[in-house]
């Protein structure tokens, strides 16, 4: 992993030609200091990947268009939230499994208070899913179901039948953004990662909820009519954000945006 655009960090230069590290790039991608269990605010992720011709996905999936660097860093913006916040699409398009024990960052999670693994909190107005996968069935840490005040009550039965627990963050069928991300703070759930889908992060860039974005660009072209990373209807005014990193493997870039 080599760092390009030293933003934060004047000795990046002299280290550009080494592979990162599982503790560096840990460090790198920390959440503020103002978040977290010990702090008021959440604070709120999405790491999406992206072709050069802006697809999100090729045939329905984002594996394609990845890199086992794009991996790398894929598992240690896992290990570092508390929650996982994830469409009930993508749920079912990529085959969700429940976050794991990562021994790598077992010691950073335990002095960050943090349980083994982050809970996976899936996004649905319809509760349209397999609740007999082993996301629902046997995770780590319970999975957490958050949907509308007016979700069907069968489907709520069924998710906690199956050991989900359903968090309601919507008066209606769907779920507020900002409800969404209050109730996982007030669960003590403040470092929040959005892995998507589309549709999902679109929301949250309307609703104002993003905090950062770390967007993998895959050196590819795919053509065709693949969804962009964010879906949806378009912001009054486009959001500026700021760039605080840039690493570089194999053509592959992996820049990190903050709001400004």
């Amino acid at each position: 992993m080599r760092r390009l655009f030293p933003v934060t960090d004047e000795t990046a230069a002299r280290d550009s030609d080494r592979e990162w590290g599982l503790e560096e790039l840990a460090a790198a991608y920390a959440y503020p200091s103002g978040s977290g269990r010990a702090g008021p605010e959440p604070w709120l992720r999405a790491n999406m990947v992206s072709t050069l011709d802006g697809a999100a996905q090729h045939d329905g999936r984002s594996q394609p268009i990845s890199s086992a660097a794009d991996m790398r860093i894929f598992g240690t913006l896992r290990a570092l939230a508390d929650a996982v916040v994830v469409g009930a699409e993508t749920v079912r398009q990529e085959g969700y499994r429940p976050a794991r024990a990562r021994e790598d960052f077992a010691a950073l999670r335990e002095a960050a208070g943090q349980g083994p693994a982050p809970a996976i909190a899936v996004v649905t107005a319809s509760l349209d899913l397999d609740f007999s996968l082993p996301l629902f069935t046997s995770p780590l840490v319970p999975t957490l179901v958050l949907t509308g005040a007016a979700a069907a009550p069968d489907r709520i039965a069924a998710a906690e039948k199956a050991g989900a627990q359903v968090v309601i963050a919507g008066d209606g069928m769907g779920v507020d953004p900002a409800r969404a991300v209050r109730a996982l703070a007030d669960r003590g759930l403040y470092r929040l990662l959005t892995e998507g889908g589309p549709r999902l992060l679109g929301q949250l860039i309307a609703a104002g909820v993003l905090d950062e974005l770390c967007l993998t660009v895959s050196p590819m072209l795919t053509a065709g009519d693949a969804q962009r990373i964010a879906g949806g209807p378009p912001v009054a005014v486009p959001r500026r954000l700021e760039l605080t990193s840039l690493l570089e493997e194999a053509g592959f870039l992996f820049s990190r945006y903050r709001r400004t």
